[in-house]
């Protein structure tokens, strides 16, 4: 876990300068010393001022909130006069959104959508293990008053005189309570307005007996507000060749996102999402409106899990059909037998821990398929060596077998785990994310040694061939001679003219060395790119747009248009989404 939080502190009227000044700073000072916090980042606006602070990976999240909000409050004296009470929000990676929905349509406008937006919204929100919804574009509701100045001045009423009466009229107050028939009752006074009709009727004065309305001095408009932001939905090149609709052309559009809880399943919620919005289509959804899922993290997180799983299976298949090879299908199926036994029992461990069954776990899996196959080779090898050489009982066969092997393959296994192990303690942002990947191979390891010693010599004991299956030209068993079989004259040939001539010997050694060498100064070189992890292979692409200071939001909107009109001849574009005067989802 990484403890982050935004502190918002209004400061009305100030300017950017005087917001640094007075607000960002001080505060950034005082949440520096907090212990544990690692980063403090602050922005200043008109009005307002956001300060950041990120704690140390690992942190205890509430405690670090807790002492976060105490060091505030203890230095709420060090704010100027005229600030606002300072609003603190937690923030964490469960925040960002795992689906977005994009309401779009030829007929509806942005405000219609938006009421239907806010309606969908609810419905998704009562899904278990939805954390937030929000909505992004499309104007809401709003009743606007625009003040006559002339009728005004005809009744001697100022501006300041009507926001009062309006505000006065649009309240609910408790006013006290009584008691009747041994109940109490409580008393409230006053309502929020409900209709545009309400506010019309808004008495702002009396002059000489008769109430002077709203509506006799101002126009009283009930509809959508100014936008202050534009997104809108685009057809990409793709998508118009599946619908027949024009490429480039863009419609009013409005997205919701979704945030799941802390340890949800996101493949879970995103399906329980995808089914809510079908039932709903017709309903709840008009039919001109369509719903379009333009992020899918659970359905890609799906996907990229089963092709873990689908490589996973391959890479068993493969380490057995290479033993098939070498021991015989028998031989193959002993090794194929144990990979599910250790798998299995690593999976149990996973579950003991806490870890979940994800792309980090799964390849840990994949990456020690090859290594924890190793030691029941060892050992059905061996086996099988010596049930073919017939000098001693099965089972004392067996039980020597084991024996010449056993340490060496103990040894072997601990050495691996030594090298992969220490990956658990790497520190930082990446540690604890990277760490179900050394554990679980090390997991995976010790549970295969523990098998190659206990299980596979009960499977080979059962299923490998007591004796050899080649006959000599008496038609009696051949005599088993290591010798004889192709892979040690493979070896011989190779190994032999090393052992016997110096000349050879050395040349090897002195060209492995060199390639050894020469493969270090890829990285000195940058000839190979060293990363911790590779870029994620999304299908989605986020384009950026940083407009001159002061541009209107007009301008902008058009400018995002006309760059998203570009790129209605790419062929691998299905859809674009245009975002003016908001961050995208």
């Amino acid at each position: 876990d990484v403890p982050m939080a935004d502190i918002f502190v209004g400061y009305p009227g100030a300017t950017p300068e005087e917001v640094e000044k007075n607000i960002a700073i001080p505060l950034e000072k005082v949440l520096s010393n907090i212990e544990g916090v690692e980063y403090v980042y602050s922005t200043s606006m008109p009005d307002q001022a956001m300060v950041s602070a990120r704690f140390y990976v690992g942190e205890d999240v509430e405690r670090s909130l807790v002492r976060l909000y105490n060091e505030i409050m203890k230095n709420m004296d060090r704010f100027p006069e005229g600030a606002t009470q300072p609003m603190v929000k937690t923030r964490s990676i469960d925040d960002v959104p795992i689906m977005t929905l994009t309401l779009w349509s030829d007929r509806y406008s942005d405000f219609d959508l938006r009421r239907v937006a806010d309606e969908l919204a609810l419905d998704i929100k009562q899904i278990e293990d939805v954390a937030q919804t929000d909505i992004h574009g499309g104007r809401t509701r709003q009743v606007s008053v625009n003040l006559d100045k002339n009728k005004m001045a005809s009744y001697g009423i100022d501006p300041m005189q009507v926001v009062g009466q309006i505000q006065a009229a649009n309240q609910e107050l408790s006013s006290g309570s009584f008691s009747s028939n041994d109940t109490e009752y409580l008393v409230d006074t006053g309502d929020f307005f409900k209709s545009a009709e309400e506010v019309r009727n808004v008495v702002v004065d009396v002059q000489n007996g008769d109430p002077i309305y709203l509506h006799s001095i101002a126009e009283i408009r009930d509809g959508p507000e100014e936008p202050s932001e534009y997104v809108s939905y685009g057809v990409g090149h793709q998508k118009a060749q599946e619908t027949g609709l024009n490429a480039g052309e863009s419609y009013p559009a409005v997205t919701i996102s979704v945030a799941k809880r802390s340890g949800a399943d996101a493949m879970a919620i995103a399906e329980q999402i995808q089914r809510k919005v079908d039932n709903l289509d017709g309903s709840l959804i008009p039919a001109d409106v369509n719903v379009t899922t333009t992020r899918n993290y659970g359905e890609t997180a799906s996907a990229k899990v089963f092709s873990l799983l689908e490589h996973l299976l391959v890479a068993i298949l493969a380490v057995t059909f290479v033993v098939a090879l070498a021991l015989g299908w028998r031989g193959g199926l002993v090794v194929f037998l144990s990979v599910p036994v250790t798998f299995a029992l690593t999976l149990f461990l996973y579950y003991m821990f806490g870890y979940t069954l994800n792309r980090i776990t799964l390849f840990a899996l994949v990456f020690v398929t090859g290594i924890v196959v190793d030691d029941s080779i060892i050992i059905a090898e061996n086996m099988h060596r010596h049930f073919k050489m017939k000098k001693l009982p099965l089972k004392q066969a067996a039980i020597a077998s084991i024996s010449e092997v056993g340490n060496p393959t103990i040894l072997a296994t601990f050495t691996v785990i030594s090298a992969v192990l220490p990956m658990a303690f790497v520190s930082g942002l990446m540690g604890p994310y990277m760490s179900p990947m050394p554990i679980g191979a090390s997991l995976a390891m010790i549970f295969s040694l523990i098998v190659a010693l206990i299980i596979t010599p009960w499977l080979a004991y059962i299923l490998l061939p007591h004796g050899n299956d080649e006959k000599d030209e008496n038609g009696e068993e051949k005599k088993y001679d290591l010798k004889e079989t192709l892979i040690y004259k493979w070896y011989a040939r190779t190994m032999e003219p090393l052992l016997e001539n110096t000349f050879k010997r050395w040349a090897f050694i002195i060209g492995v060395t060199v390639l050894l060498l020469a493969s270090t100064l890829l990285f000195v070189f940058r000839m190979v790119e060293v990363k911790m992890l590779p870029f994620d292979n999304k299908n989605e692409v986020q384009l950026i747009i940083d407009m001159p200071e002061g541009t209107t939001l007009e301008r902008t909107n058009a400018v995002a248009r006309e760059v998203g009109l570009s790129l209605k001849d790419v062929p691998e574009i299905k859809d674009y989404q245009i975002y003016a005067g908001d961050n995208a989802p």
